[in-house]
């Protein structure tokens, strides 16, 4: 198991994975449609995506908290 003093650095990680793979693969398929090839043409997409989107991740989410925090109050 990860120690959890590294959560958020996982937690990026799943996040930009998913996030990346889900908006080439609508990208990808607007794009070509359902080709024969459409499967090689996600995948190597995603990880070109992939490869910007974990450190843009680590980047951005603490400005997401920040202004979350700003707009969000405590119930």
């Amino acid at each position: 198991m990860i120690p959890a003093r590294y959560a958020h650095l996982v937690f990026s990680f799943f996040l930009s994975c998913i996030m990346s793979l889900l908006v080439s693969g609508i990208a990808t398929l607007r794009l070509t449609g359902l080709s024969a090839d459409f499967h090689v043409l996600w995948v190597s997409a995603w990880l070109s995506s992939w490869m910007f989107s974990y450190p843009a991740v680590l980047l951005v989410a603490p400005i997401a908290r920040r202004a979350t925090a700003k707009v969000t109050r405590a119930d």
